[in-house]
């Protein structure tokens, strides 16, 4: 049986020569992974970026777990991420930070929505949009159900503590205009991951926040 779905790309794995395991988010199946046979011939990488928002037909299967993706295309072009290498690197970090807070085979209820609706926000931004990833951390800890506040985020929060407090209680355009310089900018993405790390009980190690840390230095 095949069902219609609109997936959002986090990662790949390579799986043999010509396939890969798409890591996705999707409102039908939550955070899973999918086969897709013949990667790179006949679904072309770029379908593969982080964040992409793609359509897809999924075969599901009684004899494995791992049901199979085909006829992917592309959902939403994106091109306003795409075509600026500051969003690229903030959408790999995002899918980086997805990938490894929710886990395979989680169903939280609302999270593709959001994330959907972040993906276009940041497509659509012509400018101030440095501080975009932590708005959209401090947001995915709401949506996964930890109510962050100033009191909770205090232990987390090093010299930080009032800028933090301006994020939760400013709304997203004026947050995106909180003057920062790029060292505190990393070290607040860093202590609000360790906030969530806290919560979920377990390490998040995002490779690359290393990228935004030489971008917006």
């Amino acid at each position: 049986m095949k069902v219609s779905a609109e997936l959002i790309v986090l990662h790949i794995t390579r799986y043999g020569e010509n396939s890969v395991v798409m890591h996705t988010l999707s409102k039908e199946y939550g955070r899973r992974g999918f086969l897709v046979r013949g990667a790179g011939k006949k679904v072309q990488m770029s379908c593969f970026l982080p964040m992409n928002i793609i359509e897809a037909d999924i075969s599901e299967s009684s004899r494995s777990s791992l049901y199979t993706a085909s006829g992917i295309s592309p959902a939403v072009p994106l091109s306003g991420i795409r075509n600026n290498m500051s969003k690229n690197a903030i959408t790999l970090f995002l899918s980086e930070v997805l990938y490894r807070v929710v886990k395979d085979g989680a169903m939280e209820q609302g999270l593709f929505e959001w994330c959907r609706k972040n993906i276009l926000l940041l497509d659509a931004m012509e400018s101030d949009f440095s501080n975009f990833h932590i708005r959209f951390l401090l947001e995915l800890a709401v949506v996964l159900g930890f109510s962050p506040d100033c009191d909770s985020l205090a232990p987390f929060s090093g010299g930080h503590r009032e800028v933090m407090d301006r994020f939760l209680m400013t709304s997203f355009s004026e947050s995106m205009l909180i003057p920062l310089s790029g060292e505190a900018r990393n070290a607040i993405a860093e202590e609000i991951l360790r906030y969530i790390e806290y919560h979920i009980e377990s390490s998040v190690k995002v490779n690359s926040l290393k990228v935004l840390r030489e971008l917006f230095r």
